[in-house]
């Protein structure tokens, strides 16, 4: 699913207006009514609705949805926010379909008003501002968006929260934002639901389709794009009857140090549930007996440190290399590391304290291999990369990076990003909060070398990687709670995870 701009959005809005054609009015109805079914399917008669509509079409959005709650028996209560005496002429063809009705209760708001007194179960439906807003909200507006956040109610808001920006919000004032519970956002999310600081704005929001062009969705270019499950079964590859264990890549783990070896135990177990055919993990010798008894499935290399990763192995015969989990960063280690990515010649994909060597070292990110896979949390990107005021700053910094170093960037957290060489970033739809665990990252970096060995082009691998990670975390959430989930769970799901090949 590609994410577009607020002024993208608008103009496929007009594209399916013009050649769908379909009226402007209609396609708001078809909007409204989206709207109101999911709000009557979670919310029945014994519930009552205040609807706050600004003077433009996110208003009329909400006049249309007055209507049709009304028609379904529901108690309405509206109120039109007189930012400006003028409706937009759909709103206003809304706004005199409503009064016809003569059932729902509408009252004007000017800026001298008293705010009015609202029921504490009624739902509040914020139609305020639309993703055309394009300056911070002020004046009455703002008086009264901090007052429907100040109420106890639910709040859900359509579209998008009333004073929240389509994408950049570095300059906005957090206080005139809705603070919403839900928003039913029309079939796209806008960009700035992907980064953190705009949870408390959004709450949980759901895609309601419209019926927008196909056309113009595919002939309009996004660099950015959220990954569904409908993506994933194109890019999994199928297992022939006549395989063997050679088929399916010969992996190459540099992970754990003296007390930290659970790290390597966790990715190299990884990358076993995910399919490699063989997996060596290269360990100091005081992890021998541990990854030996926890593994006995791997294969293990032996460092000539009984405690940390300080020579590179032999490479030939690997397809894939992962370094970093539990790995430390003793001056040897820094030149081992050094010397492996002066040597690789296969893909590589960096994790962890790999990761905190290289923001140590950043000459040493000139001569990465084209296509190495980083996957860093935003503590450990802001290392590499530099700080930056917002969700939004940093995936901009992240593109960048990817771009300059010819690398992918896997920014870790809720809907993890992976941008590409190529300029383009993808956010991931599943995780959840349970992951926010000891290990997981650990895990995520053994399931993306499996696939990087077993053939997949990095660019997939760490695509499919992601998305396997968070629906497996999502598995295991389901079997008990988010707050129960470590990083074994996790693996213990993988398995059940690829079966998105069957389930889509």
């Amino acid at each position: 699913m590609k994410i577009f701009t607020s002024e993208q959005i608008r103009q496929i809005d007009k594209y399916t207006i013009e050649h769908e054609p379909v009226a402007s009015i209609d396609l708001m109805e078809r909007a409204a009514c989206q709207i109101a079914d999911w709000l009557t399917v979670q919310y029945d008669q014994t519930k009552s609705f205040t609807i706050f509509s600004g003077p433009g079409n996110n208003g009329g959005d909400g006049l249309a949805v007055a209507r049709m709650l009304t028609q379904k028996y529901y108690k309405v209560t509206v109120y039109i926010i007189r930012i400006s005496e003028k409706l937009s002429q759909d709103t206003q063809i809304n706004y005199e379909r409503l009064k016809s009705t003569g059932v729902t209760e509408i009252f004007d708001l000017h800026d001298n008003d008293k705010l009015p007194s609202i029921q504490e179960d009624d739902i509040i439906l914020d139609a305020i501002f639309g993703t055309g807003l394009n300056r911070p909200a002020d004046g009455f507006a703002a008086r009264l968006i901090r007052f429907i956040n100040s109420l106890p109610n639910i709040r859900i808001s359509i579209d998008i929260p009333s004073g929240l920006f389509g994408e950049d919000n570095t300059d906005n004032r957090p206080d005139n934002i809705i603070k919403a519970d839900v928003t039913l956002t029309l079939h796209f999310p806008a960009l700035s639901f992907f980064f953190g600081e705009n949870e408390q704005y959004t709450g949980k929001w759901c895609i309601l389709s419209i019926g927008l062009s196909q056309h113009a969705i595919q002939e309009t270019d996004s660099p950015f794009n959220y990954v569904i499950s409908s993506d994933i079964p194109g890019y999994l590859k199928k297992r022939k009857r006549f395989s063997h264990k050679g088929t399916y890549g010969n992996v190459l783990m540099i992970a754990g140090s003296y007390g930290m070896m659970g790290a390597a135990v966790l990715s190299a177990r990884a990358a076993l549930r995910t399919g490699s055919g063989l997996v060596t993990v290269h360990v100091p010798q005081s992890g021998y007996q541990i990854v030996q008894t926890a593994l006995p499935e791997a294969l293990i290399s032996i460092d000539a440190s009984d405690i940390v990763f300080s020579n590179v192995p032999d490479l030939s015969g690997f397809s894939a290399i992962g370094i970093g989990p539990g790995l430390g960063s003793k001056v040897n280690t820094q030149r081992a590391l050094y010397d492996l990515v002066k040597k690789t010649k296969v893909p590589l994909v960096i994790d962890a304290d790999g990761l905190n060597i290289l923001s140590a070292n950043k000459e040493w990110l000139n001569i990465l291999p084209p296509g190495t896979i980083l996957t860093p949390h935003p503590k450990e990107f802001e290392r590499l990369a530099g700080n930056s005021k917002t969700g939004y700053k940093r995936n901009q910094m992240q593109i960048k990076f990817a771009q300059k170093y010819n690398v992918i960037v896997i920014l870790k957290g809720a809907y993890t990003s992976i941008a590409l060489p190529d300029g383009s970033c993808y956010f991931n739809s599943t995780g959840n909060p349970g992951m926010a665990t000891a290990g997981s990252g650990d895990v995520l970096t053994g399931i993306i070398l499996s696939l990087l060995g077993q053939g997949y082009i990095p660019n997939h691998a760490a695509l499919v990687g992601v998305y396997l990670h968070g629906l497996a975390g999502d598995y295991a959430a389901s079997k008990g709670s988010e707050e129960s989930v470590i990083a074994s769970d996790i693996i213990e799901n993988i398995g059940r995870a690829f079966r998105v090949k069957s389930e889509s």
